[in-house]
């Protein structure tokens, strides 16, 4: 009985660590798609944190504060696009700056609006949606279809966007603007605009998971609480080869090395806690030396385009 129920936490604890990343992760491959790495990815998930909270707590629906981090989100990743699109600026260093930033601005704003040390939050959460006759299902229903909305929201983006990607011309645009902008822009793709408009969407599903993690994982906001989620979700990329159905699974991946931590502690291992929190950064480092080498980039990620001279 104690298995099965430590089985049960841990699929539960695998789909809540991994839904955030799933949801940056897919908007950053469209985005790296169309050539363009927006290392300022933690900028959109922390705006998107505090502007779901604040949406929030105005508003008293979780559901208008979602939407409102995923504007909060597309803002930041407008600023980068403006600076690194249209400016031609370096992607690498203006989306660190553009990370800083969000950061800071963020914990201005909540010290501005709770006081210099903060105050606890408890904002509106949203509620779980319970699928017919699939979260009946034996320990795999109540981890899988027991859930926020925010989830069923990966799962349906993962094949969209794969077909969006891979069957459309559209897709194909955007695509022929990460490896060839000048053949591209020769056969009529505006390359630029696809690439903005990739770098605002990415920035949209980034605003997404932080208002997820205020909203459907904590239920409150605190400074800083992105963790690095961002960046984690540009590696998650890598580990999904820039396709959305295997970056889904990349990023339930490490969700499930996430809660193995969990897993492990609630077996009473008398081994230091500091092992358990590094897990999930070492079998992802593992997971990426074991797939990298066969991944392949998109020709033109992180090039500039047109090439100042």
């Amino acid at each position: 009985m104690f298995e099965a129920l430590a089985w049960v936490a841990f699929l539960e604890a695998s789909v809540r660590l991994g839904v955030p990343l799933a949801l940056a992760a897919l908007g950053e491959t469209i985005t790296e798609r169309s050539g363009v790495i927006n290392i300022g990815l933690e900028g959109s998930i922390i705006a998107g944190a505090l502007g779901g909270a604040l949406g929030a707590l105005a508003t008293g629906s979780a559901g208008t504060g979602i939407l409102l981090g995923g504007v909060a989100g597309m803002a930041v990743a407008g600023v980068f696009a403006a600076l690194a699109i249209g400016l031609g600026t370096d992607q690498i260093i203006t989306g660190t700056a553009v990370t800083l930033g969000g950061l800071g601005v963020t914990g201005a704003v909540y010290q501005a609006r709770f006081g210099v040390t903060g105050t606890a939050l408890s904002l509106p959460t949203l509620d779980r949606w319970s699928v017919p006759v699939l979260s009946d299902i034996p320990m795999l229903g109540s981890p899988l279809f027991d859930q926020p909305p925010t989830t069923y929201l990966v799962y349906a983006l993962g094949p969209i966007l794969w077909y969006w990607l891979f069957r459309t011309s559209w897709g194909l645009e955007l695509r022929a603007a990460g490896e060839a902008p000048d053949a591209a822009r020769a056969a009529g793709v505006r390359v630029l605009k696809v690439r903005a408009v990739a770098a605002l969407f990415g920035g949209l599903l980034a605003g997404v998971a932080g208002a997820h993690l205020a909203l459907a994982h904590t239920g409150t906001f605190a400074e800083n609480m992105s963790a690095g989620r961002g960046f984690i979700a540009i590696a998650v990329v890598v580990l999904g080869r820039w396709h959305p159905g295997w970056v889904v699974v990349a990023a339930m991946f490490f969700g499930a090395a996430s809660a193995l931590q969990f897993l492990l502690q609630a077996f009473g291992l008398d081994v230091p806690y500091q092992l358990f929190l590094a897990l999930p950064y070492v079998l992802t480092l593992a997971a990426l030396a074991g797939w990298v080498g066969r991944a392949t980039a998109p020709a033109a990620l992180a090039l500039p385009w047109p090439r100042r001279r």
